[in-house]
């Protein structure tokens, strides 16, 4: 009998559409399943298939790129090797190109509801009821789901369903010539009002308390906007009420401790309260686990389970560092790992991608 586990939320979304619902499970065969279509999952992706294992990738939000895109795609990363400034989004544009040439199908937006194993197989049921068999899995899920935490006003959804009030910016050109307020006290709320100082009408920066949390150059680049007139920093106060027509955000009410109500003209409120992230059902797969953490064996990337990988953030182990060039890294030892299983009777004489050719020319079967 196979062993079955509760399963973490992914897709039904090929490159041509969803699968049609079926009374018959429809069954998809691939020989590594990828949870998580941000850096390192995209990464791993193009490991695997350079290793000639057919892949799938699949994650819970619409799009891909994980937390990256969610969260800071027009703000500028400076770690990434060879890349002395590069952009959330310009790092997932470049990493689905060079996937490209593989043509690797994804599934996004949909969940798996079930996972089982017999014989060295993994079968993972999504909620359309279709079946995907792989010989491994990779979990690169970041930090599990995650949402924004969201203030508790009234109407508050009506406001976020017309993108009055957000809590990821995707596209600063939004806010060209609007009045902003932003809520919130650490390194989001500021970057962003830093961001866009030049772009908005007005900003009124609004936090709980007189001190914010955040990198000590941010805090001085926040006062010299200060004096300059572009943001306008209200402490302590907190949101207390939206009002506007039709979803359309038209005031922002904040009140300070003492229950003296302001009210702040406003066309947006971008809320930056942190995220909330869990693994989810992923915790009772009967891996070793924490709330957000998944350890693994450092030099395979595999984790108490055989056949089931982590990388990225969601991976741990003694002197792990978070940093999207190490799930980078983690990606390929996750890959070679994986090869026996996938061709246990091929040795694997290791290629550097320079006698191995370029995949887009070379087209390599995955």
């Amino acid at each position: 009998m196979g062993r079955s586990f509760g399963l973490y939320g992914l897709v039904p979304h090929f490159w041509n559409g969803d699968f049609p619902l079926m009374a018959t499970p429809a069954i998809t065969k691939t020989d590594v399943v990828i949870i998580g279509a941000g850096p390192a999952g995209l990464f791993a992706a193009f490991e695997c298939s350079m290793l000639k294992m057919s892949c799938l990738l699949v994650d819970a939000q619409a799009h891909i790129g994980g937390q990256c895109s969610a969260l800071y795609p027009e703000k500028p990363i400076f770690d990434i090797p060879a890349h002395p400034s590069i952009s959330g989004e310009e790092l997932v544009n470049a990493l689905e190109k060079q996937i490209e040439p593989f043509s690797i199908p994804r599934l996004l937006g949909h969940k798996v509801e079930a996972l089982t194993e017999s014989h060295k197989t993994f079968y993972l049921t999504t909620h359309k009821n279709h079946v995907i068999e792989t010989k491994a899995v990779i979990i690169a899920a970041g930090s599990g789901a995650f949402g924004p935490n969201r203030p508790p006003l009234k109407d508050i959804e009506t406001f976020e369903q017309t993108g009055s009030v957000r809590y990821f910016i995707r596209n600063r050109k939004d806010f060209t010539g609007k009045h902003l307020v932003i809520a919130g006290g650490g390194d989001s709320a500021l970057d962003w009002a830093l961001t866009l100082k030049d772009e908005a009408a007005s900003i009124a920066l609004i936090h709980r308390r007189e001190r914010f949390r955040a990198a000590p150059e941010s805090l001085a680049q926040l006062e010299r906007a200060v004096e300059e007139g572009k943001i306008t920093k209200v402490v302590p106060y907190q949101l207390s009420a939206l009002t506007g027509k039709n979803g359309q955000l038209e005031t922002v009410e904040i009140v300070d401790l003492d229950g003296n109500k302001k009210q702040l003209a406003a066309d947006y409120l971008l809320a930056f309260f942190g995220l909330s992230a869990d693994l989810g059902p992923i915790a009772k797969w009967g891996l070793e686990c924490t709330a957000t953490h998944i350890p693994v064996t450092p030099s395979s990337c595999e984790t108490t389970h055989p056949g089931i990988y982590a990388i990225g953030d969601v991976a741990t182990y003694p002197g792990k560092i978070k940093l999207i060039l190490q799930g980078f890294s983690e990606a390929a030892m996750a890959a070679h790992a994986i090869y026996p299983r996938v061709f246990p009777n091929t040795a694997l004489h290791f290629e550097y991608s320079t006698s191995k050719g370029n995949p887009a020319k070379n087209t390599i079967n995955a």
